[in-house]
């Protein structure tokens, strides 16, 4: 039933369970610590928990160079470990979604040793060999400036190996049947764990021809997708895939599914990129396009909506003079630059820590239509350390108190360092200390979350985007079971009036953040001030909802 979408209203908190708790001081997270700080994701009003990689792997990409799909890395603990954590997950009414990486194994899985060393291994159809040397190698790097080739020569092998990422990372044959088994297989070991849902890793990637003959623009498999939803929901009816396609608008139907029948959501990278180039130029109009573009038609489709992630902010579909425009406000410098595309800071620092920049990015990913993807350290304004090679820089431990390396290990040593000094050192941002101040950026994440949570009609509700007669201001009206919202945000430093009809109401708006409710003039329309920066919430007034009258 379509009441059954838990992910409709979801709020759902990445983890890397290497960065965010150590239990036994060896300078790793593990999902002992991580199990002891499910209460606070619980306060925070976290729905549903996203671990990036943690099965055995020897660690070149940061977990995403899988070396064994069937075990947990002995870093961070056992199968026993995180049954643990997902049973306490379970326990507090929080569902578990887990990185699915299976585009490519490590060059250390016994998958591709065995294919490597036999052209007779029942393993070889399992990855994708060409015997002479691709003349097209040096095109379609993922890593471009870091990468040389997709193409590796394996002396052992006496052949070519195809991989789309890192040479250590060899492409799987996902075209072959024995593989998409396996890959079945690996999802229902896992639901069988207490597992709810999988990201998948690099969809495009994951379903597209592959060979020396496929080109630089492969034809894809679809069908493969409804084949993963298919099983799924055999074996738990409500799991779902979250899948990983920076696509443009119009591919998007292909990979929801020509009846909604494929993929539940996908992140929308196409408003994630213009939400940045609004943020960066005080001009929504081009939000407002891609918001219109990507309308998903669907009942059971639906769009997860983040600011930051654990990789670079991918600019590559922006105009050149947007790209520009966005670098030069939150880039500026090479060394806060990735692949010639992208930007690899956290959101924090790109916003100078300005607390009105701040509330007004995280209140729009918790208001555009999806649902909100927040990053471990969201909440407290976390910041990078750019002297960590890549995407390292943003990779760093969770900073829980002013403690040595911001209480997250008691250990000598930890994986990464802690960012420390400066205006975002655990010395001084951290869960503790925002705690205790009633006006820090944590407690706001945990108010704003809960009035999330009461306004269904954003994951829910079919939407609208509304003239404001302003291009530095966004206004969007949601309609579901006869409730209706209107959010209103300002990208401007500046106030600006906005004057707009939101629809068919009695006239009166209630402010769901504060007490300044809003009254239509004689002609319908409300005309008020937003604060530079400035956000509103509000509820379309009516019988429906109960308030005392006499407060407006």
């Amino acid at each position: 039933m379509i009441s059954d979408l838990w992910y409709k209203n979801a709020v759902i908190y990445c983890i890397a369970v290497e960065s965010f708790m150590d239990s036994d001081g060896d300078g790793v997270g593990d999902f002992r610590g991580l199990t002891r700080r499910l209460d606070y994701l619980h306060g925070l009003g976290v729905t549903a928990i996203w671990l990036m990689p943690f099965q055995a792997s020897p660690g070149k990409d940061d977990g995403y160079d899988v070396s064994d799909y069937y075990a947990v890395d002995p870093r961070y603990g056992t199968l026993g470990d995180f049954v643990e954590f997902t049973h306490g997950a379970k326990q507090r009414g929080m569902r578990v979604l887990i990185d699915l990486v299976v585009n490519h194994t490590s060059d250390q899985h016994p998958w591709f040793k065995s294919a490597r060393s036999d052209p007779k291994s029942p393993y070889r159809d399992w990855y994708v060999w060409s015997k002479k040397k691709p003349n097209n190698a040096d095109k379609g790097m993922v890593f471009p400036g870091v990468q040389k080739t997709t193409w590796t020569r394996d002396e052992k092998a006496d052949a070519y190996y195809f991989h789309r990422f890192y040479d250590f990372q060899p492409d799987l044959n996902t075209a072959n049947p024995e593989v998409q088994a396996e890959i079945l297989k690996i999802m229902g070991f896992w639901i069988q764990l207490g597992v709810s849902g999988f990201r998948m890793d690099a969809v495009p990637f994951v379903i597209a021809d592959k060979g020396a003959d496929a080109g630089l623009n492969p034809k894809s498999d679809f069908q493969m997708l409804r084949t993963f939803r298919e099983f799924l929901q055999w074996r738990l009816g409500d799991s779902i895939i979250l899948g990983e396609a920076n696509i443009v608008p119009k591919e998007a139907k292909k990979y929801f599914g020509d009846d909604g029948d494929r993929l539940q959501m996908m992140f929308n990278f196409h408003v994630n990129q213009n939400l940045f180039y609004a943020l960066a130029s005080s001009d929504a109009q081009p939000l407002s396009k891609a918001l219109n573009e990507t309308k998903p038609g669907y009942d059971t489709a639906q769009w997860g909506l983040f600011l930051r992630n654990h990789d670079e902010l991918d600019l590559g579909r922006l105009k050149d003079d947007q790209r520009a425009k966005v670098f030069a406000e939150f880039g500026p410098d090479k060394s806060m630059q990735l692949y010639d595309r992208g930007i690899r800071r956290r959101l924090a620092p790109m916003l100078k820590a300005d607390r009105r920049r701040l509330e007004l990015a995280y209140s729009l990913m918790f208001t555009l239509p999806g649902t909100p993807v927040m990053r471990y350290g969201d909440e407290i304004g976390m910041g990078d350390d750019l002297s960590l090679p890549e995407r390292y820089c943003a990779r760093t431990p969770m900073q829980w108190s002013s403690e040595p390396h911001g209480g997250f290990s008691k250990g000598k040593k930890t994986y990464l360092p802690a960012i420390s000094g400066g205006g975002f050192g655990f010395e001084t941002v951290n869960v503790a200390e925002q705690r205790r101040d009633k006006d820090s950026l944590l407690n706001w994440m945990e108010r704003i979350i809960r009035m999330r949570q009461e306004v269904p009609e954003i994951g829910w509700g079919d939407y609208t985007v509304l003239p404001l007669g302003t291009k530095t201001a966004l206004g969007l009206r949601y309609d579901w079971r006869n409730n209706s919202v209107v959010i209103l945000h300002n990208f401007d430093p500046e106030p600006r009036e906005v004057v707009f009809d939101p629809g068919a109401d009695d006239g009166v708006l209630i402010d769901l953040l504060s007490d300044r409710h809003s009254k239509a003039d004689k002609d319908g329309k409300h005309r008020l001030t937003l604060e530079g920066y400035g956000y509103r919430w509000f509820r379309l007034g009516g019988l429906n909802y109960l308030l005392d009258r006499s407060d407006i």
